[in-house]
């Protein structure tokens, strides 16, 4: 093995290529909906039960913006999955897989997300 090769370990030089920015993006946007679906059922929980409890929800989602975003932070890892799936099945059946084409889509891909966030932003806060 070669000792010669460069050795790179500064963390603050290493830059990630926007293929991977994007899968990385995918990645964390599933944990946040994973994590969000449990508050979710518990909110659906308690809005079905009785007609107070949708009051009190209901009261809640209006009332603070803590909670607004966090609904908005939901919507938005919810759009970025959806589009950023939807590149990973267009890529599956063998479009965009060049270096060029996918870092295109990987592009045109966090940018619909970035556009979806902004849409439920207004959407929650309107």
């Amino acid at each position: 093995m070669s000792k010669a090769r460069p050795v790179n370990l500064d963390i603050k030089t290493i830059r990630l290529p926007i293929t991977a920015i994007a899968s990385i993006l995918h990645r964390i946007s599933a944990v946040i909906l994973w994590v969000g679906f449990g508050v979710f059922l518990v909110n659906a929980y308690f809005s079905l039960n009785s007609k107070d409890g949708f009051g009190y929800v209901s009261s809640l989602l209006a009332d603070y913006f803590v909670i607004q975003f966090v609904i908005w932070g939901m919507l938005t890892a919810l759009g970025y999955y959806m589009v950023a799936t939807l590149k990973h099945l267009v890529q599956d059946m063998g479009y965009f897989e060049e270096l060029e084409s996918g870092k295109m889509i990987a592009n045109v891909a966090i940018a619909i997300g970035i556009l979806l966030s902004l849409c439920t932003g207004v959407w929650v806060w309107l």
